[in-house]
C-alpha cells in the first residue's frame, strides 16, 4: 500500500489539546499525521512534530487544500503557506479535502494544479476526499489513476460506501476512512461489543481492524493518551471471516457528514 495503513487524525483539535495529542501520539510511536488547512491547526501540528525531534523521513504527513484554494494560481501557493506551517519541505500526501461546490472549480483545473505540485516536489502523492464516483472519473480523465493515491471518504460499519469503495479498487485507488468510530457510535454496537469480548479487544479496536482488513487505511483521533496507546494495538487484532460478517451486516446508510453547500450529490 502507497499509503499507510494506521495514522493519527487531528480534526476538531487545536491549539494546546492538538500539540498534546500529536506529541503523545509520536513518542507513542505513530508516524503518520493528518492535518487539514481548514482545521487551523497546520502550525500547532508542526510545532509537535518539530519538538518530537522524529526524522522527517520517519514521519508521514497528510494535509489537505480547502476549497478557498483551488483557482488557477492559487493552490500551489496556499500548499507552501501549509508546509511552512508544518515546518517542512514536503508533504507525503496532498488531498483535495471537498470538490468543489456546484463545479465552481472544474475538478480538471485544481487536480491539474495538484499533479504539478508534486511535480515541483512539494509533496509525494496526491490524492481526493469526499470525491462520488463521477467526481473520480472526472478526477482520473485530469490526471490519470495512477496519480491518485487514495480517496479519504467518510466510511464506517454503518456507511460502508460500496458503491464508491468498488469503482476505487477497480482502479487502483486505496481508500482512507475517515470517522471509522462513527463518532463513537459504533462503540456502544451490541454485534461490535459482543466481537470484543471475544477477542478480549475494545470495540474501538475491532472497529479499526475491520477497515484495515478490508483494505482501508485509518485516521482515528485522540486527546487521551490511554485511548491513544490502545487504538495503535488495532494493528496486531485479527478478526475472523465471521466477525466480518457481522459487521458488514451493520450497514445502513448512516451518514454523520454532509455540510451543506459543500457536500457532493453522494452514490
Amino acid at each position: 500500500m502507497s499509503i499507510p495503513a494506521f495514522g493519527l487524525g487531528t480534526f476538531r483539535l487545536q491549539g494546546q489539546v492538538v500539540i498534546d495529542s500529536v506529541s503523545t501520539g509520536l513518542e507513542l510511536g505513530y508516524r503518520v499525521i493528518d492535518t487539514a488547512q481548514i482545521y487551523e491547526n497546520e502550525a500547532d501540528v508542526g510545532q509537535a512534530i518539530a519538538n518530537s525531534g522524529i526524522p522527517r523521513d520517519e514521519l508521514f504527513i497528510t494535509s489537505k487544500i480547502w476549497i478557498a484554494n483551488f483557482a488557477e494560481g492559487q493552490l500551489i501557493p496556499s500548499l507552501k503557506e501549509s508546509l511552512r506551517k508544518l515546518q517542512t519541505d514536503y508533504l507525503d500526501l496532498t488531498l483535495i479535502h471537498w470538490p468543489s461546490p456546484e463545479d465552481q472549480v472544474p475538478v480538471a483545473e485544481f487536480m491539474t494544479q495538484l499533479l504539478e505540485a508534486k511535480r515541483q516536489g512539494l509533496t509525494r502523492q496526491i490524492g481526493i476526499s469526499n470525491f462520488t464516483v463521477d467526481l473520480m472519473k472526472q478526477a482520473i480523465t485530469a490526471v490519470g489513476a495512477e496519480h491518485i493515491a487514495t480517496n479519504q471518504i467518510e466510511l464506517h460499519p454503518y456507511l460502508q460506501n460500496r458503491t464508491v469503495v468498488e469503482f476505487a479498487k477497480a482502479q487502483g485507488i486505496q481508500i482512507t476512512s475517515y470517522m471509522t468510530l462513527a463518532y463513537g457510535e459504533a462503540l456502544k454496537d451490541p454485534v461490535i461489543q459482543q466481537i470484543a469480548e471475544r477477542h478480549q479487544a475494545t470495540p474501538a479496536q475491532v472497529t479499526l481492524a475491520w477497515a484495515m482488513q478490508m483494505g482501508y487505511a485509518v485516521i482515528p483521533s485522540s486527546t487521551k493518551r490511554a485511548n491513544l496507546a490502545s487504538n495503535l494495538k488495532a494493528l496486531d487484532l485479527t478478526l475472523s471471516d465471521a466477525d466480518m460478517a457481522q459487521i458488514a451486516g451493520l450497514e445502513r446508510g448512516h451518514r454523520l457528514t454532509s455540510p451543506k453547500g459543500i457536500a457532493p450529490n453522494w452514490d
